[in-house]
């Protein structure tokens, strides 16, 4: 019990519960019934986006789209950046689809396409993925590296051409889970065929009285899975 109330305690003084705290106490003391209503909300809406089951409903139609598939016939991986810091550090969704890919080319021994440009005064993310696999022990002949795509239209674009000229075929599309239906449907209009292997599966689906529990981590997740419904809503317009 006191494990417990010591985590509680640590919640409460970090956001977002902080943050909730805040809107709540604003809630209570505004005398404007205006201001009351809209920060009981804000407050709702920050608990709900933090907490786990919340969570993992956003992600549900979203990772469910694409199965893992058990037999991979395919020419090449291709590996779609999920971002990195300037300091050249691979972000977490980067790091879990360059694995995969890592465990794939190992198993099967098929090159690997590294798809993903650079911000403002940064590496390009393909580079930074090149150097982690080349430490791995990967051959940098295996390794082709795409390195002008700012987002997933880019992507499928400049990955076309290194299919045509390598005479590509087939594909292993790589990406987190959340972002495979995008990303597979955007390949495809682009007229490439692809086997989508998600990773990087966000659901927790097992829960405990700590799920209920705002965190930090699952806001961010939350926001990811918000931002990718909004992209895949702005790519069914545009493209």
């Amino acid at each position: 019990m006191s494990f417990f109330l010591k985590k509680l305690f640590g919640f409460l003084l970090l956001p977002p519960t902080l943050f909730i705290l805040l809107f709540l106490l604003l809630a209570i003391l505004s005398k404007r019934r205006v201001v009351s209503l809209l920060s009981l909300c804000g407050a709702l809406a920050l608990y709900m986006l933090s907490v786990e089951p919340v969570k993992d409903m956003l992600y549900r139609p979203l990772e469910k789209a694409h199965p893992v598939p058990q037999q991979l016939e395919v020419d090449a991986i291709v590996v779609l950046g999920g971002g990195s810091y300037r300091t050249g550090i691979l972000k977490e969704d980067s790091m879990k689809r360059l694995l995969t890919s890592f465990l794939l080319h190992k198993k099967h021994g098929l090159p690997i396409i590294l798809s993903g440009g650079a911000s403002l005064g940064s590496l390009p993310e393909a580079e930074v993925m090149k150097q982690v696999l080349e430490e791995l022990g990967v051959d940098r002949k295996t390794i082709i590296t795409e390195v002008r795509s700012r987002d997933t239209y880019e992507n499928a674009m400049y990955v076309k051409e290194i299919c045509r000229e390598r005479s590509f075929r087939r594909l292993a599309l790589v990406t987190s889970a959340y972002h495979m239906p995008r990303a597979a449907d955007t390949f495809r209009r682009a007229g490439l065929e692809v086997v989508p292997y998600p990773t990087d599966f966000k659901q927790d689906r097992r829960y405990n009285l700590y799920s209920l529990i705002p965190s930090m981590g699952v806001l961010n997740d939350s926001y990811k899975a918000l931002r990718e419904h909004l992209g895949g809503l702005a790519y069914s317009l545009l493209y």
